[in-house]
Parts: C-alpha cells; sequence; structure tokens
C-alpha cells in the first residue's frame, strides 16, 4: 500500500521547527508502523483492515501537518489520539456497532475532539477531570464519553484487541489494574509515562517494577500511604485515557 501524498496535504500549521516537507516526510515514514498498529487494532469489526490502514495513513499525514514541536509534546503522544480518532470516525460514519444512547455517542464526540487539542495545551494526555472542564461536563459524562468508544465493537469485553492476549477491553477501565502490564502496546506506554510528573513516574517504578507496597513507597519517598494511593490513581487514570482509542 503507497503512503498518501504528502504533497497534496493540507498547508502546514506547525511551528519553525518542522522547517521542510522533507522533514515532515521523515517524521511520517517513522511513524507508519505506529499508525498501522491503531488501525490492526480496530480489525475484525465489518471493516476491511487495508481501508482501515490507509484511514490511519491519511491521519497520520494530518497530524504531521498540524504538529507544533513548540509545545514540548513528543509527536507520537499527540499523533496516537489523532490517528485512534480518525479511525474512530470513519466506524462512525458507517453507524455504531452496538445500540447506544444517543447521549452516549454525543458525549463520545465531544471527548474524542477535544483530547488531541488538550494534549498539545497541556504537554500531556488529559485526565477525565481535565476533559470534564474543558467541556463543562461532570467527571462522571467526561469518562462516560472516553468508555463510549467501546461500543464501535460488538465484541465481549473479553476479547482481546489487537494480537496480544492480555489487551482486553475490560482491563482498561474500571478498578484499579493489579498489573500495568494488562495495558496494551508497552512501546506507547512508555511515551505515555515519559510526560508524567516525576513524582507520579517514581510512584509507578517502586509500584510495578520494584514491587513495593504503598506502605513501602510512602516510606521511601517521605510521604503518607494515602498520598501514595492518589498518585498512584491518578497516574493510571492517565495512562488508561492515553492508551484507550479516542
Amino acid at each position: 500500500m503507497s503512503l498518501p501524498s504528502v504533497a497534496t496535504s493540507p498547508p502546514l500549521h506547525c511551528g519553525p521547527d518542522m522547517g521542510s516537507a522533507q522533514r515532515r516526510q521523515d517524521l511520517i515514514a517513522s511513524h507508519i508502523p505506529m499508525a498501522t498498529r491503531v488501525a490492526r487494532s480496530f480489525g475484525g469489526r465489518g471493516e476491511d483492515l487495508d481501508d482501515l490502514i490507509q484511514v490511519a495513513l491519511l491521519e497520520l499525514v494530518k497530524a504531521a501537518s498540524k504538529f507544533d514541536p513548540a509545545r514540548g509534546v513528543a509527536f507520537a503522544q499527540y499523533a496516537y489520539p489523532c490517528i485512534a480518532g480518525g479511525v474512530k470516525k470513519h466506524f462512525r460514519d458507517n453507524g455504531w456497532s452496538l445500540r447506544v444512547a444517543r447521549r452516549t455517542q454525543e458525549l463520545h464526540l465531544q471527548t474524542s475532539h477535544a483530547i488531541p487539542a488538550l494534549t498539545q495545551l497541556l504537554g500531556r494526555h488529559p485526565t477525565v477531570t481535565d476533559l470534564a472542564a474543558h467541556l463543562h461536563l461532570s467527571e462522571v459524562d467526561a469518562r462516560e464519553g472516553v468508555q463510549g468508544g467501546l461500543a464501535y465493537s460488538t465484541r465481549s469485553l473479553n476479547s482481546p484487541v489487537g494480537d496480544s492476549e492480555n489487551t482486553e477491553p475490560g482491563l482498561l477501565i474500571g478498578g484499579l489494574d493489579e498489573r500495568i502490564e494488562s495495558v496494551p502496546d508497552r512501546l506507547l506506554l512508555g511515551v505515555h509515562m515519559a510526560v508524567l510528573p516525576r513524582r507520579e513516574q517514581d510512584v509507578l517504578r517502586l509500584r510495578f517494577s520494584a514491587d513495593l507496597s504503598q506502605n513501602e513507597i510512602a516510606k521511601r519517598l517521605g510521604i503518607s500511604q494515602m498520598q501514595v494511593s492518589r498518585l498512584l490513581a491518578r497516574s493510571i487514570d492517565q495512562l488508561r485515557i492515553a492508551m484507550l482509542p479516542h
């Protein structure tokens, strides 16, 4: 499959560091595997995989055109929700797979559109709280909008997404996961973790790499166990939102 022509793409709306069309082309080429992974994660839902990959590549080109490196956000972090959102729009244009309340559909559209813009603005993926404040919604509605994307598939929440057996949608939402390894695509997870505040990175590392208890982490960092619990909940919530197809 040929890469969509960059020469016919919309005019650039990016910062001075993007410089030339060749540099933009290099950025696109280096992220084709990521776009392909996003497309494959939506496979098996009644749409031809080649069509999904084509949509993902077109969204990659558009993301490169709009990307502003001056914001300090990694391109992969910015492009991922843009690509996933474009693929979801492809499904949306062909109808929802499940009978979903119109309110949920509307909330999902709002949150999906807000995530890329807020990512650029904040320099990190927005939390449910960020989305709620930006869209003037309750946190319950914001979370419903984010999770409403699961309705694009008629699969069970126990059906794996992508190639791994440990990427069930049900593992990506709801209660606190015992192991962060249940979140799909470890490469992108590393990108998203890198933009978390240093304290939250430390708490995640001590909890899931060093396998320390919350009390042990609290003693190591000189904070309370309650603070550790809140930091874990907040950081994992951010990672869940970042890794869900928006």
